[in-house]
């Protein structure tokens, strides 16, 4: 088994997408992601990062006080070790949420862990990376996410939404807007029209502290 992991940085603030939005969450950012999405944020987590042990990225997590841990990158399973560090933050009695592209095999992952499937869709450039295999693996715990970049996005991943039946298999899908390509309230009015069951999402982080690392 792995013990060591590249971490990018390791922080403690409000969660800002998905279904706890707006609760503290404590954050491990892997170093590294095979993917190269347009509207990436997150390019420094790309290379760099520090070798941590197991044991110090826990001691790390528990030093704050949040209940709900987020593994994130980057994409997090492009290192093996990924998958022991979530097993052991849900054994410390965490909840555990992976933040992933599906760009790699989620099948084992601890299947208490709450997976964020990030289905990519042809405005982040990098669609032919889905690994759709993924969708079978997926629990009514876990969410499904749609970044969108525009309206062939959204009609492509309201296709999507159908082809799969995301509904009825996990709690909640998201739309998100594409940060400065599309505005929100488009999306919105969408989603209204075509009475689609999914959750509108916006980047909480970003609205409270700006597009930058460590928030």
């Amino acid at each position: 088994m792995d013990t060591t992991l590249r971490i990018t940085e390791i922080f403690h603030s409000l969660q800002g997408e998905a279904r706890t939005s707006g609760l503290p969450t404590t954050f491990v950012r892997l170093t590294g992601c095979p993917l190269r999405c347009q509207y990436c944020d997150t390019a420094y987590a790309f290379s760099g990062g520090d070798l941590m042990e197991m044991a110090e990225i826990i001691r790390k997590v528990d030093s704050f006080t949040a209940t709900h841990v987020t593994v994130t990158g980057g994409e997090p399973l492009a290192q093996p070790g990924c998958l022991a560090l979530l097993t052991l933050l849900c054994n410390q009695g965490y909840q555990v949420s992976l933040e992933t592209s599906g760009a790699i095999d989620t099948f084992k992952v601890d299947e208490r862990v709450s997976v964020v499937l990030d289905l990519k869709t042809p405005g982040s450039g990098e669609v032919a990376k889905n690994l759709y295999e993924n969708i079978g693996y997926l629990k009514p715990n876990d969410q499904v996410k749609f970044v969108i970049c525009d309206r062939l996005d959204y009609d492509w991943a309201k296709f999507k939404l159908i082809e799969f039946d995301l509904a009825s298999k996990v709690s909640d899908v998201f739309f998100s807007s594409s940060h400065d390509q599309l505005d929100s309230a488009e999306l919105a009015a969408w989603i209204l029209e075509d009475g689609l069951q999914v959750r509108l999402q916006v980047q909480l982080h970003k609205i409270l502290w700006g597009d930058k690392p460590g928030v």
